[in-house]
């Protein structure tokens, strides 16, 4: 039996090493890499996260050495997690301007001020029930929060956060905190939303690290509906409109086609956040010999960019950057 004739054979391009490199459509780059810091007023020392083995709560005097750490990797930008040592029914620590977050800004703008500093704006943290925001009931009472977020993010602008993340998917809460920036004078401060954020069973571990975990019922009410599609569109449409600078799916792993269709609908750079549970299972995989944890690694971030990501908020953060050196080290 003879064999067609193959003019197109895809195989040359790949033949070697170099020729993959040279081709190659999509890069990962430290430069696409934001890390998660959990910063903890009640302790003096750092405490592992069992669930997420190598992230920790660390005590606010560490946040100048860790942000170092993190700008000597050539990684550009942190995200700050606060853990109060007093929490309230509304939150009300979160707009301290002496609060956790607030002096972890300033701690970290002047152990490292080129770094750029986020911070994760919402009420989990803060409030004693756990939840996104002030209660009626055991609903979260959408507006009465939306006054509350405006005073958190005008609190980290003063305090000189670069990027306020909300986070808390809130109906309006990208028009409240624009509105309220502006007004007390912070009319360039960019806005990172957490525009399409589900209510996930990949969160699990974070509530841990986060302190978060609601003391009763769920955040089905306020974050969206895994089924959901089209309401990711209208939700990140609507963030636009209101003023959102950067836009967020979280989580990624299994949003990769959310990710794209919110990439190609907006003109907004996109951000993903690669999840608690995305982490802890690649590491569980790795401590069993199971998988090869930095090719697996790689391949899931590179796998992020080629989705339509333009940051990734990740806990592989430092690892990711130790292996892109190392790799262009052999290179070279």
């Amino acid at each position: 039996m003879s064999l067609p004739d193959l003019a197109i054979r895809s195989r040359r391009l790949r033949g070697n090493a170099t020729i993959r490199r040279m081709v190659r459509e999509t890069h990962l780059s430290v430069a696409d890499l934001i890390y998660p810091l959990f910063v903890d007023e009640a302790i003096s020392e750092a405490i592992e996260v069992v669930s997420m083995p190598g992230v920790k709560r660390i005590p606010l005097s560490d946040v100048g050495k860790e942000v170092q750490e993190v700008e000597a990797l050539g990684i550009p930008g942190v995200i700050l997690f606060g853990i109060p040592t007093e929490k309230d029914a509304i939150g009300s620590s979160g707009w301290d301007d002496h609060g956790i977050v607030q002096e972890a800004i300033r701690a970290a703008k002047t152990a490292a001020p080129d770094m750029c500093v986020i911070a994760d704006t919402c009420f989990c943290e803060y409030t004693d029930h756990g939840h996104c925001g002030v209660l009626c009931g055991e609903e979260v009472d959408n507006d009465a929060t939306l006054l509350n977020l405006q005073k958190e993010a005008v609190s980290y602008a003063k305090a000189g956060v670069d990027i306020v993340a909300p986070s808390g998917m809130m109906d309006g809460m990208i028009g409240a905190i624009r509105s309220a920036l502006d007004a007390a004078g912070f009319c360039e401060l960019p806005i990172m939303s957490y525009a399409v954020k589900y209510a996930s069973g990949y969160f699990g571990p974070f509530r841990d690290a986060a302190d978060s975990a609601p003391s009763f019922g769920d955040r089905a009410s306020y974050q969206m509906d895994p089924a959901n599609r089209r309401e990711a569109l209208k939700e990140a449409e609507q963030d636009v409109k209101e003023g959102a600078d950067m836009l967020m799916v979280k989580p990624a792993l299994a949003y990769m086609d959310i990710i794209r269709e919110v990439k190609d609908a907006t003109q907004l750079p996109m951000a993903v956040y690669n999840v608690s549970g995305e982490y802890a299972m690649v590491k569980a995989a790795a401590a069993n010999g199971w998988i090869d944890e930095k090719r697996v690694v790689l391949e899931t971030m590179l796998s992020f960019k080629r989705a339509g990501a333009d940051l990734i908020l990740t806990y592989h953060a430092l690892d990711v950057a130790r292996w892109l050196q190392e790799d262009e080290l052999n290179r070279g």
